[in-house]
Order: structure tokens, then C-alpha cells, then sequence
């Protein structure tokens, strides 16, 4: 890569690492086969989420004197960086890819500006995501709503009932 390729490549890595909510540093070993990682990718984009397998040295440039530059200390070796502005789905994909994969670990993260560990994103990962949220509270809204009609249909149908018990 030319200086103004590379350059125009950190600076769109950059925008989107710093637009994201949630950027989470992981370590990957070089044992990694292609079909694993193109699984995760699969997997991350159904979350709405990206990984990006950076060299180190352009990683930090591009995180350099943003709110992500307190992840500049874990990129050392082979890593990657994976960003969603839906926490929870980022972690669920990491931590299932983690648990299945010993090649790779979670080192650590910054959430809305703020130092994430790895039992942080494992407590995220164990919440639901934002999908199972809306369709509980639709549940609920409908399960209430259901239950009113019920309540306000019912004291016709008893009184129905009673004058069809006496005819």
C-alpha cells in the first residue's frame, strides 16, 4: 500500500471504529482456519457487526487520541478488533466464537467511551439482545391488552350464561 492508501484506509477504519458504541480487541492465533473466520464474520454481520484483522501499528494510528486509546496496550500480537453499535449481539457473537474456538480470546473493550474487561463483555453476552427485548415487551403489551378485553368482555358473558341457566 502507498502512504495515501494507508492513510485514507486508517482514516475510514477510524471513523468507524470511533462511531461504534462498542469496540471490543480480541487475540486470535495463527491457527485460525479461513472456514472459522469467515463462520465469525458471517455470524458477526447477522448481529449488525464488523471484525477487522488490523496490523497493529495502523490499529493504533487509527485509534490514536480517540476514546479507544485504552485499548492501544492490547494490541500486541496477532489481533483483531470488532465493532457494533449493538453491545450485547457484538458480545453474544464473540463469546459463542470463544467458547466453540480456543484460537481466540477476548482481551478487552471500550463501551461508550468506557474500559470494558472480559467478564464485563461475558456479563453483556449473557444478556438479551435487543431483538428478544422488543419482542418480549410486545408480548407483554399484547398479553395486557388481551387481558383487559377479557375483563371487560367477561361480566356480559356471566350475565349470558345466568339467563341462559334460568330459561
Amino acid at each position: 500500500m502507498k502512504r495515501l492508501e494507508k492513510e485514507s484506509f486508517v482514516n475510514n477504519i477510524r471513523d468507524e471504529l470511533v462511531n461504534a458504541s462498542t469496540v471490543i480487541a480480541v487475540n486470535r492465533s495463527f491457527g485460525i482456519t479461513v472456514e472459522e473466520i469467515t463462520k465469525l464474520r458471517k455470524d458477526m454481520r447477522k448481529s449488525k457487526a464488523n471484525i477487522k484483522v488490523l496490523k497493529n501499528t495502523l490499529a493504533k494510528i487509527a485509534i490514536k487520541d480517540s476514546h479507544l486509546d485504552q485499548l492501544e496496550k492490547f494490541l500486541e500480537g496477532p489481533t483483531a478488533l470488532a465493532y457494533s453499535d449493538d453491545s450485547v449481539g457484538l458480545a453474544k457473537v464473540l463469546s459463542d466464537f470463544v467458547k466453540k474456538n480456543e484460537k481466540m480470546t477476548i482481551l478487552a473493550g471500550v463501551m461508550d467511551g468506557k474500559f470494558i474487561s472480559v467478564e464485563t463483555v461475558k456479563a453483556l453476552a449473557s444478556l438479551p439482545s435487543l431483538d428478544e427485548l422488543r419482542g418480549k415487551i410486545v408480548g407483554l403489551l399484547t398479553a395486557a391488552a388481551t387481558k383487559v378485553v377479557r375483563t371487560v368482555k367477561e361480566p356480559s358473558s356471566r350475565i349470558a350464561r345466568a339467563i341462559a341457566l334460568k330459561s
